[in-house]
């Protein structure tokens, strides 16, 4: 997250994916001062809960954190599409029965497109074409331990999309929907990568070092 992004969408400097607990995230925050002063926190850890375990092996009901975050998995489809929301001419599933279950574009062909993505061999991740109306593309099913990187995934399938489009995807999208596009990434990079050609592979490769650096950073405030 560079400082210019921060947001109500992305308040701290941490990536898309931060792997943490928000007890564990509150201890941070309040140790680096990315709040207005520091308050007295004590965070009391829970029984019976290892960073191995989904949410269906909790034996916990899941109670939706919004209306297009039904289901416990539904952070996971989040995070291989969540990010494309802002983006015109595409349909994450958002209004619909499979909020963030699906990656549809009005250009895409459905066939190609989710070969492409098989291609990849996400573990965990099951694609079939899908269309809807003018849109086409694929619809997702991720498993609730699939090791794959879906954060990579959406990438992935941000730059096929970009691609197939003649290179016209950010310019599709007004100025005020790019801003939040941009603050949920956390960069505007992305946009000159993809414009330039760089590939999905090479800016998946390019976070390593930040996801080196902020586990090490992150490791005083682990509680489990």
């Amino acid at each position: 997250m560079e400082p210019r992004w921060i947001s109500f969408v992305s308040q701290f400097p941490i990536p898309y994916v931060h792997g943490m607990t928000v007890g564990e995230l509150a201890k941070m925050v309040n140790a680096k001062g990315w709040i207005n002063g520091q308050c007295k926190l004590t965070v009391v850890p829970m029984r019976g809960w290892s960073r191995d375990l989904t949410w269906q092996e909790t034996g916990l009901r899941w109670i939706a954190t919004s209306p297009n975050i039904p289901h416990a998995t539904s952070p996971l489809y989040y995070v291989a599409t969540g990010i494309a929301g802002e983006l015109s001419g595409l349909d994450t599933g958002v209004g619909s029965a499979m909020p963030f279950q699906i990656m549809m574009a009005t250009w895409a062909n459905a066939e190609s497109f989710t070969r492409y993505l098989q291609s990849l061999d996400m573990p965990g991740v099951k694609l079939r074409p899908f269309q809807k109306g003018r849109y086409r593309g694929c619809a997702l099913g991720i498993e609730p331990n699939a090791p794959a990187n879906l954060t990579a995934l959406g990438i992935y399938m941000l730059a096929e999309l970009n691609r197939t489009s003649g290179s016209t995807l950010f310019r599709r999208t007004p100025a005020g929907k790019l801003d939040i596009f941009y603050k949920i990434y956390g960069s505007a990079s992305i946009r000159r990568q993809l414009e330039r050609g760089v590939s999905a592979a090479s800016i998946v490769a390019s976070w390593r070092s930040n996801v080196a650096s902020f586990r090490s950073e992150r490791a005083p405030y682990l509680i489990y």
